[in-house]
């Protein structure tokens, strides 16, 4: 399985759906998993329950998640905070960080309302806080950090796939390249 990590608005789910595709293999939000098993967006579950009751419902559903042999995981901002989850996702995957800095995340999120942590006075601010936190966390429990300040899709794409050396292999499906098993 390989593992996206990063702060929210890194480009985690469009690169994991662009790189599903390329490598044939099934893409995995975990964010609307979590949203499906909840019946409400995050938000709204936020608001209600608050934070510590999510990232306990983040956990089971990442921990079930990161059990398939195959695919390509995209995981919410907060996915690392929990040392379980970063040793579950360290060991049952191929974790790729993609590291952009708060002010690059603050002008591709500015104006979007969906995401619970950015409603503040000031979000700026607040993806700073949060990448002081969390950038340790996503380095610790990543395989391969990839900078992405602000790179088209697809140079992200060849850098992840340059990484794991598949670049020049002839992709045909994850049983013949041995996907599941590719540690670093």
């Amino acid at each position: 399985m390989y593992i996206l990590v990063g702060l929210p608005g890194s480009g985690k789910s469009t690169v994991g759906r662009h790189l599903s595709r390329k490598l044939n293999l099934p893409f995995i939000d975990s964010d609307h998993a979590i949203e499906q098993r909840l019946g409400c967006s995050i938000r709204e579950f936020f608001e209600v329950e608050g934070e510590e009751r999510f990232r306990d419902i983040e956990s089971e559903v990442l921990d079930q998640l990161t059990l398939e042999p195959y695919g390509v995981l995209s995981t919410g901002g907060g996915a690392v905070l929990r040392d379980l989850n970063r040793e579950r996702l360290k060991a049952r995957g191929t974790v790729f960080y993609l590291r952009t800095s708060p002010e690059d995340v603050f002008r591709r999120l500015r104006h979007d309302q969906s995401r619970p942590l950015l409603q503040v006075a000031d979000p700026l601010m607040r993806l700073r806080d949060l990448f002081a936190v969390r950038d340790p966390l996503y380095t610790q429990t990543a395989h391969h950090v990839i900078e992405s300040p602000r790179p088209h899709v697809g140079t992200l794409m060849q850098m992840i796939l340059k990484k794991l050396n598949l670049k020049s292999e002839g992709l045909s499906g994850p049983h013949s390249t041995g996907l599941s098993t590719h540690r670093p």
